[in-house]
């Protein structure tokens, strides 16, 4: 798996939900026809497995946390990034979300969850903020940020 083909593997998912609001209905249909057991999410959970085996993807770590941006926000993707975390019963740097975020969760180890979510999709609206925390064992999770826009900040 190289950049370029998971960009592409990437590229419907974003065309797809381009411009819709952040919001629970974006979670519910995203979960609806990309969650579990659905062709898309085990194709982009394959291209994670493999893209991290080939050592370009979560290349960092940081105070146990493997991470990395995988692809700047481009026309391609509809003007969004896409980072993987690869975190294990830990909490993250606190961190607000301009326009949003969408996560991807894929559990390492059964009953994984990110913010008390199991597998499958989960929706930040615009200006929400929070400590990425994944409980109950290992997870993947793959989030798209409008614009690349994240802001680190100080606070709990």
């Amino acid at each position: 798996m190289e950049v370029q083909e998971f960009e592409t593997l990437i590229a419907g998912l974003t065309a797809e939900i381009a411009g819709r609001p952040l919001d629970e209905q974006l979670a519910k249909h995203l979960n609806t026809q990309h969650g579990p057991g659905s062709d898309s999410y085990q194709a982009i959970f394959a291209a994670c497995r493999a893209a991290i085996e080939a050592g370009w993807m979560c290349k960092h770590e940081a105070g146990g946390i493997r991470y990395g941006r995988v692809i700047k926000p481009s026309p391609a993707l509809q003007g969004f990034s896409v980072d993987v975390v690869d975190m294990a019963d830990i909490a993250g740097p606190h961190h607000v979300h301009p326009h949003g975020e969408i996560d991807l969760i894929m559990p390492l180890t059964e009953g994984a969850r990110f913010d008390g979510h199991p597998a499958g999709w989960c929706v930040y609206g615009a200006g929400s903020a929070h400590r990425p925390t994944v409980s109950s064992g290992r997870a993947l999770v793959l989030y798209f940020l409008p614009q690349g826009a994240i802001e680190f900040t100080r606070a709990a």
